[in-house]
């Protein structure tokens, strides 16, 4: 599990993320790259980092889910994930 601190520091980027957003496309489509560059850098979405949203670990992430690979797993084998279930054959 990753620290809290960690977690907090990503949630921080997505925010600033969404918040610069539109600002950050209108630059781009203007072509005006001195204003963007005076742009925070955490307000980029290249720095954001695909982290576990119960956990906060970066690695084993699955998109589709949001979560890593050990909370996913548990979280089928509860049946807390509808229309996942462990295959047998």
């Amino acid at each position: 599990m990753a620290r809290e601190s960690v977690k907090a520091r990503q949630r921080k980027r997505e925010k600033m993320v969404a918040q610069y957003a539109e600002k950050r496309a209108a630059l781009k489509a203007a072509g005006d790259y001195a204003a963007l560059d005076k742009l925070p850098k955490n307000a980029s979405p290249v720095r954001l980092k695909n982290r576990c949203q119960l956990t906060g670990r970066p690695k084993g992430f699955m998109r589709h889910f949001g979560i890593c690979r050990n909370i996913f797993r548990d979280m089928a084998l509860d049946g807390k994930i509808p229309g996942v279930k462990k295959a047998s054959w």
